[in-house]
């Protein structure tokens, strides 16, 4: 436990508004975005790289637990402390000293604490935007350390791919920092040091300021709700469409039939797009975009969508069951409400995976058989990013009269799933969520022994405080 002058020594280090001991203060810290949460000693909310140094490494000298935490909108129990009421909460939401845009570099330099929908905001009267489109409303430092994919992963790829430089508070008692990337494309001066610590869930290092490569907004969409005549056509599609679109296709997401009907149900202004209302069992979000404005004399987004999807139309062995070209607003907002509606729906046990492109639809029919026969109370709400082979494999659970779900179920489903897409369709258990208290034992499952011992003497050599809930 905490020594009774701990507390008044990291208020003298944050200074006013830094530090929160009250329960009703910490309460929203606490509380994860999905089921999880539990009981903080304490939140420390430092407003500068410096005062979040002086933070770590006096409780790595002190040996007092620090689980570090960005937007907390993570949905693997990684941000919130446990119940032992023993761990400080390390809050990233005062970190906001920094927005360098730098628009000939098209990059950004800026504080952990911003948000995903602040720095979009901010970059769109210059024309640009850092392309991660998520349902969630993350900070940077969360998205760097969780290493965040999102919808149109398929075109500008994820965090990772898009990090230019990082900031970072190493935990240990000196609470070093540490500076990695200068804003370049290109540096081969030596290993890419902050590849190390993007989506290491703060193990390696507290992530405070990040320079992200930029792209520019899209100035022309179009977008259809494709229905695959069978599963195995979804993917004939995507190798269709990328033939014909090249790298204008921008998003290619599933949606089963159940998470759209409960999402049409969770939220009554969604327009229902299916004649009479009957949902297909299986749709396909395709989104083409451009970057520039319409020139006179070019055909549209809509007509090319058009005439690809009927060139598709005629190909032999019928791939293509029906299609509705629509409004992208529209479109998407049915999409980003897929969650909601499941949760709406019962409990939801959400596991994130990715496989290989063409091993999505095989493992979603192999599920569907198998959870009939062993757990016929379960419905599957699924919906992802097929396009790059990722999957948001959603199980709801019914609830009792009081609101409660079977947690012992709800634990035997995740292992009997996860055990499934991991060792016999050589997938991933976690896609683009990161590492978590739902996640750790299937780290030390599935993470070859040496790998383990690797990572562990990484996060030695980084960070060797008493910090986080992952063990690397």
């Amino acid at each position: 436990m905490l020594a009774a002058d701990h507390l008044d020594r990291l208020g003298a280090i944050l200074g006013p508004q830094g530090l929160l001991a009250l329960p009703s203060d910490m309460a929203p810290y606490e509380t994860a975005a999905r089921y999880t949460g539990g009981r903080a000693a304490f939140v420390a909310r430092p407003a500068s790289t410096e005062a979040v140094s002086q933070v770590v490494g006096f409780c790595a000298r002190h040996d007092i637990t620090l689980v570090p935490q960005s937007g907390n909108t993570g949905l693997v129990g990684g941000s919130t402390p446990d119940d032992s009421g023993k761990q400080g909460v390390l809050s990233l939401e005062r970190l906001r000293s920094t927005f360098e845009l730098d628009v000939d570099n098209r990059s950004l330099r800026v504080a952990a604490g911003f948000r995903l929908s602040e720095i979009n905001a901010r970059l769109e009267p210059h024309g640009l935007f850092f392309p991660i489109d998520l349902g969630a409303d993350p900070m940077a430092g969360g998205m760097v350390a969780a290493n965040t994919g999102g919808a149109r992963f398929l075109r500008f790829g994820d965090v990772r791919r898009n990090t230019l430089g990082l900031e970072l508070v190493l935990t240990d008692e000196d609470g070093t920092v540490l500076r990695c990337g200068k804003g370049l494309r290109k540096d081969n001066t030596g290993p890419d040091w902050k590849q190390l610590f993007i989506g290491t869930s703060g193990a390696f290092g507290i992530v405070t300021e990040c320079t992200f490569n930029l792209e520019r907004l899209p100035r022309q969409t179009a977008t259809a709700y494709l229905v695959p005549a069978t599963p195995a056509a979804a993917l004939t599609l995507l190798n269709e469409l990328e033939e014909r679109a090249g790298t204008l296709l921008s998003a290619f997401e599933g949606m089963s039939g159940a998470a759209i009907g409960h999402a049409l149900a969770h939220v009554p202004s969604l327009r229902n797009p299916f004649p009479g209302g009957a949902t297909p069992a299986y749709v396909i979000l395709v989104e083409l975009s451009r970057s520039w404005a319409p020139r006179a004399g070019e055909q549209t987004l809509d007509a090319m969508l058009e005439e690809i999807l009927a060139e598709i139309w005629e190909l032999s062995g019928g791939p293509l069951a029906d299609a509705f070209i629509g409004a992208p607003t529209e479109m998407w907002s049915l999409r980003h409400t897929l969650s909601e509606g499941a949760k709406a729906a019962g409990y939801v046990v959400g596991l994130d995976l990715s496989f290989r492109r063409g091993e999505v639809m095989r493992f979603r029919e192999r599920m569907a058989r198998l959870l009939a026969q062993e757990f016929p109370q379960v419905e599957i709400c699924d919906f992802g990013h097929i396009g790059d082979g990722g999957v948001h494999f959603n199980l709801v659970l019914p609830r009792d009269r009081n609101g409660a779900a079977d947690m012992a179920c709800a634990a035997r489903l995740r292992s009997f799933v996860t055990e499934i897409a991991v060792e016999e369709h050589g997938g991933s258990f976690s896609a683009e969520h990161g590492l978590g208290r739902s996640n750790q034992h299937f780290y030390d499952r599935y993470t070859p022994e040496k790998l383990k011992r690797m990572a562990a003497r990484l996060q030695q050599a980084t960070s060797p405080g008493v910090t986080g809930l992952v063990r690397l």
